[in-house]
């Protein structure tokens, strides 16, 4: 059950978002897992940094200039600190999510992997952590296998081990399923890899709004996710990576900031963190990642994860109300995401109906078409829960699928 310290009120009253109304009906917001509203806190600290306290970081003399740095490398801490890793040297700030990955696919990946290597994947994975595997291994002649899951989303940690071997180089797996809640055994799949000698890199972005990571006891070789669905900004995110594998990977991009000195002949580059840190970068997104980390922190981890289980509880039980519909995903441990699709409507259409009652669905492939197509579907419609959904939130939702029904039936 929830804490009796979490009030939903309270907590709904942060985000200035729900003080207003969609076509006349109170906001319903359950597309948390595609990008979460912003808190208040989160709020001010952008348009604080932006009214009083710009300039760009790490280059000026003056005042303004030296302040910010140090309130920007703060957040590099704030970061550090909120996954456990060892060192701020392991925390590359970056634009989100997905340029990390490609970070480590073009550095790391560029530098170590050959043919006759393996790549493991999910069935489970966002398009951004297949993609960039692909774009190298057409150009590195590798092979990519895909670790399955059964038809109620569960990773299948045996089938997993079976194809482990000497050749297995990475793998490459979400922590949370973006499209199912999914929650992947990633404790077990890291030590497994680690036995026949892989790394291993976790798409942390479902898990790190909904659960504590600690990066270091999971012993992960890299680990990444995005601001927007931590209750920060867009256009930022993180790179975790042991400063072993760091320091000797290539940089990733060129310009300004990784740079230690350039000249015509030969460019030395910066230590860690900022040698994968080129150009100015998303300063304010940095200072309202820390700002969102800071109040998920004062809420409670472990009290957004109590709230947020007793949701998708709750939502499980209550969507059975609803004629024709049918789960696609209800694995064993999962997050708050429901998904699934009814056979009286499409997906898209189900959204649009809904939109008109301002439910806020998401509706789609959710950039994970291998499970549609593993489902055998086109799209799902997906209700996600933030640490602001309440169980009225669900009772809409259903409200709004009874309604599909009668205007589809």
């Amino acid at each position: 059950m929830t804490s009796h310290n979490y009030n939903i009120d309270e907590i709904r009253s942060d985000f200035p978002i729900f003080q207003q109304e969609i076509y006349g009906k109170p906001l319903t917001f359950l597309d948390t897992a595609a990008s979460a509203q912003k808190p208040q806190k989160v709020i001010d600290a952008i348009s604080a940094c932006y009214s009083n306290e710009y300039a760009n970081i790490h280059r000026g003399g003056y005042l303004l200039s030296q302040e910010l740095t140090a309130k920007y490398e703060a957040s590099r801490k704030t970061v550090q600190d909120h996954i456990g890793a060892k060192s701020h040297k392991e925390v590359i700030l970056l634009r989100g999510a997905t340029e990390a990955i490609n970070l480590v696919a073009q550095t790391w990946g560029r530098q170590n992997l050959v043919e006759g290597d393996e790549v493991i994947l999910s069935q489970l994975e966002h398009h951004s952590n297949i993609v960039p595997w692909q774009i190298l291994r057409d150009e590195k002649n590798f092979e990519i296998k895909v670790s399955p899951i059964d038809e109620k989303g569960n990773f299948l940690l045996d089938e997993y081990e079976k194809l482990l071997s000497e050749k297995t180089k990475l793998v490459a797996i979400t922590h949370i399923s973006n499209a199912l809640g999914t929650i992947t055994p990633i404790n077990e799949i890291i030590k497994m890899a680690h036995k026949v000698g892989a790394k291993v890199l976790v798409d942390g972005c479902q898990a790190l709004p909904h659960m504590e990571v600690d990066v270091v006891g999971l012993d992960a070789d890299f680990y990444v996710f995005s601001g927007h669905k931590i209750y920060g900004p867009t256009g930022v995110g993180v790179l975790y990576g042991k400063q072993e594998l760091l320091d000797v990977m290539p940089p990733y991009q060129g310009g300004g900031d990784m740079i230690r000195s350039v000249t015509f002949e030969k460019t030395t580059f910066n230590d860690l963190p900022h040698k994968f840190e080129a150009g100015t970068p998303n300063i304010v997104g940095g200072i309202g990642l820390s700002a969102a980390i800071d109040y998920i922190k004062d809420v409670g981890l472990q009290n957004i994860h109590d709230h947020e289980q007793e949701l998708l509880n709750y939502g499980l039980e209550k969507i059975k109300e609803v004629n024709g519909i049918e789960m696609r995903g209800q694995a064993e441990n999962m997050a708050g995401i429901l998904s699934f699709t009814m056979k009286s409507a499409h997906p898209h259409d189900i959204g649009t109906i809904l939109d008109q009652d301002g439910i806020a669905i998401r509706t789609g492939h959710h950039c994970a078409q291998p499970i549609m197509d593993f489902m055998d579907v086109p799209a799902t419609a997906r209700a996600s829960f933030g640490l602001y959904n309440t169980k009225e939130d669900v009772d809409r939702l259903v409200d709004g699928l009874h309604k599909v029904n009668r205007i589809f039936a």
